[in-house]
């Protein structure tokens, strides 16, 4: 049973990110998507679903302009417009979502429509109601000017101090700067929350005119000298207080404010969150000790990258800690969980956090799935970040290695698999990374059983293999190839199959265990890759024999004899070729066929059937095309029809075909007997074996016509008749 499934409400938005062509009615300018309406203009959504929506939207990186033209006044209502990471929003789309009454507008790290621009979109209602505006991470385009970009934030400046009811401003690591920090202390009498963290803010004076409301301030990466404790500790109704430090250069110049609080037991009485990770040694232990038990409102203290969240004293349930106290840190997992959570937007932190994570999952016997979801959300959210990527991706493996990955809900494995592969694709040349993608991946449930992008996949996969010449990623890289090359569409194998470099790289891997005789896994992986890739591919296996696989596979065949497992692989894949009528020449090699007459009399039936193949579509040529001169074509005709004629019914299935067209030539009225005998055993022995499968494909490409004429035409051989009734037997029990 798996942890977690998505609820109905997340399954229904879901849907409806992933559909929204088919659940909303497309209208069209010059014969181009244009907007989206509601298919019934009656109905009308809450705003708790359009605010749900938005965000799920916003979590698939589905954020366009035409996506968020559902959400007109009409149909929708938001509260709440919560961006971040949109890079594909322009002023249209952020006129049709601030045409709402909104009271908490969040545009974090949208960066292709200037600032001013985005808030000249807010209505009248919103001017004057906004509570909450967080714009943090704004940047220009680095080609923008520095004067461009003053004038801009001269104009945002102007339209924020016009939200005469603002309580909560967010301006943290964009240019900010000091101008404008008195300005808004000036103008915004309101204020009770300001984060301006990573700004250019160098003095905190101006503050002095919010010291009887600022009860949340965030100053985290500010080059500020000593004097400004001070002003600090004048904000007595300050409850949240962040002085985490990222930036190492502000570390020598702040280190005293931190330890000037942390020594002064008495300052800010009301704290309930105090930050002061990323610093190295803000105080001794018993000068924070003493701190905590002298601030009993105190809820959470944030140690991260400080050697003292290790402490057991603060990872355990002391009786001076035993009241409602968080700790963010890197000392436990539940420090770690906090962490996450806390630090969602700060990538040096999410990187600690997962690394750390890293090491405590590795003793986890059971599933985790709200761990992953951490994980997954710090992937997702740090795309471009090279250390949360590798980070996580060890975390997933960890969280879902095994018999773990049973346990856990498929859309979450699939989730995990989507940033895999964006983290592959993001870092291609990163080995590391593509070393812990391929682990993750390396998983039966997820390639056998997830809902996954098994084509990417497979692309991405095999251009590891091609980067790197390292024996577990490549060994890891033919082991997911051989399942998902078998899960894909005849055009996709294509695509792969026939590229050049992906083909040599596989054959390589071939010819070097060929010539150190070493049968391992990995050569029967790289086989059946290659047996998968071919499957119903001519443009493959062209490729194959333009880079001499016809003559490598022969040697396989000579060097590892009596293997059946090589066999059976080498074989299917020679049978691929084999079905492609222009190509069948190149396999009129004496040494080949010699090697086939032995095979066609292997103990094995599964040797002996493909190898049976292989003779029947040659022969299928007709005498005058019948290419060798060791054995003649009705001596190959006789020992085939011999070895068919001793073959039992295998217990199991054993081989899938994604069609029955290529055995169709073979039973034709002038092909030899011997030869429509392989081919109507073949299909006898999968219908019998999957009949549900196998019957409707053979009724959806007409074949049970060809049969009933085998069946019944008096120049049909009697065992051929025999068969053929058998199959059409099959075929109609399983109408009934």
């Amino acid at each position: 049973m798996c942890d977690n499934p998505p609820t109905l409400l997340n399954a229904c938005l879901e849907y409806i990110c992933d559909n929204m062509g088919l659940v909303f009615q497309p209208n069209y300018v010059y014969n181009t998507e244009y907007s989206y309406t509601f298919r019934d203009q009656n109905i009308s959504l809450c705003t708790e679903l359009c605010e749900q929506l938005l965000e799920h939207l916003v979590e698939k990186d589905c954020i366009r302009d035409l996506s968020v033209s559902i959400f007109t006044k009409t149909n929708t209502r938001l509260r709440r417009v919560k961006l971040k990471d949109c890079q594909y929003l322009t002023s249209d789309g952020f006129e049709v979502l601030l045409r709402h009454n909104v009271h908490e507008f969040e545009c974090v790290n949208v960066n292709t429509t200037p600032i001013d621009i985005v808030l000249a979109n807010l209505n009248e209602w919103s001017i004057r109601n906004l509570k909450s505006l967080n714009i943090s991470k704004y940047k220009l385009n680095k080609k923008d000017s520095r004067t461009l970009n003053s004038s801009i934030w001269d104009r945002a400046i102007n339209q924020i101090t016009s939200l005469e009811n603002l309580r909560s401003l967010n301006v943290a690591y964009t240019e900010f700067n000091q101008t404008l920090l008195e300005v808004i202390c000036d103008k915004l009498g309101f204020l009770e929350k300001l984060n301006i963290s990573g700004t250019l803010i160098v003095d905190l004076k101006p503050l002095v005119g919010l010291t009887e409301r600022l009860i949340m301030l965030g100053i985290s990466d500010l080059d500020l000298c000593p004097p400004n404790a001070n002003h600090i500790i004048n904000l007595t109704r300050l409850k949240h207080l962040d002085l985490s430090l990222i930036n190492k250069k502000s570390e020598h110049v702040g280190d005293n404010i931190v330890k000037r609080i942390l020594s002064n037991p008495e300052v800010l009485p009301d704290l309930y969150l105090l930050d002061i990770s990323g610093w190295k040694n803000p105080s001794e232990k018993d000068v924070l000790i003493k701190f905590i038990q002298s601030h009993r409102k105190l809820e959470c203290l944030g140690l991260v990258t400080n050697p003292i969240a290790n402490d057991p004293y603060f990872n355990s349930n002391n009786d001076t800690i035993k009241r409602k106290f968080l700790i963010a840190g890197l000392g436990s997992d539940e420090q770690i969980s906090r962490t996450l959570i806390l630090y969602e937007d700060k990538a040096y932190f999410v990187q600690k956090a997962l690394y750390h994570l890293f090491q405590l999952t590795s003793g986890f016997e059971g599933p985790r799935p709200d761990m992953i979801q951490q994980v997954l959300a710090a992937m997702k959210r740090h795309s471009t970040k090279f250390g949360v990527q590798v980070a996580g991706t060890a975390c997933l493996y960890n969280l879902t290695r095994a018999d773990l990955a049973k346990k856990i809900h498929p859309s979450l494995l699939a989730r995990g698999v989507l940033l895999i592969l964006d983290a592959m694709t993001q870092f291609h040349d990163e080995y590391q990374l593509q070393k812990n993608s391929l682990l993750n991946l390396c998983s039966d449930r997820i390639l056998q059983e997830v809902n996954i992008d098994r084509f990417r996949c497979a692309h991405l996969v095999l251009d590891a293999l091609c980067s790197f010449d390292e024996a577990d990623i490549k060994r890891m890289a033919v082991a997911i190839c051989s399942i998902l090359a078998a899960k894909i569409s005849t055009e996709q194998t294509s695509q792969l199959g026939a590229k050049p470099l992906y083909m040599s790289n596989l054959l390589a891997m071939v010819e070097n265990r060929v010539e150190l005789k070493q049968s391992d896994i990995t050569l029967k992986f790289t086989l059946s890759a290659l047996w998968n890739l071919t499957d119903e591919s001519a443009a493959t296996c062209c490729v194959f024999l333009e880079h001499g696989g016809a003559n490598l596979f022969l040697k396989v065949l000579k060097t590892f004899k009596n293997d059946s497992t090589i066999e059976t692989r080498v074989l299917g894949l020679l049978n691929n070729i084999a079905e492609v009528e222009y190509l069948r020449k190149n396999l009129f090699i004496e040494e080949l066929i010699n090697e086939l007459y032995f095979l066609l009399r292997s103990e094995y039936i599964d040797v002996s059937y493909f190898a049976a193949g292989i003779i029947a579509h040659l022969a299928s040529e007709g005498e005058e095309n019948w290419g060798v001169k060791m054995y003649k074509r009705k001596e190959m005709l006789s020992q085939l029809e011999e070895a068919i004629n001793e073959w039992s019914l295998p217990e199991c299935e054993m081989v899938a075909y994604r069609r029955f067209k290529p055995f169709f030539p073979l039973l034709e009225d002038r092909v030899d007997y011997q030869v429509q005998l392989w081919a109507v055993w073949a299909i006898y022995h999968v219908c019998n074996k999957n009949p549900t499968r196998y019957c409707k494909m053979l009724s959806e490409e007409n074949g049970i016509l060809l049969l009933k004429h085998l069946a019944y035409s008096d120049n049909s051989h009697v065992t051929i008749k025999k068969i053929t009734r058998q199959v059409l037997g099959i075929v109609e029990e399983n109408q009934r």
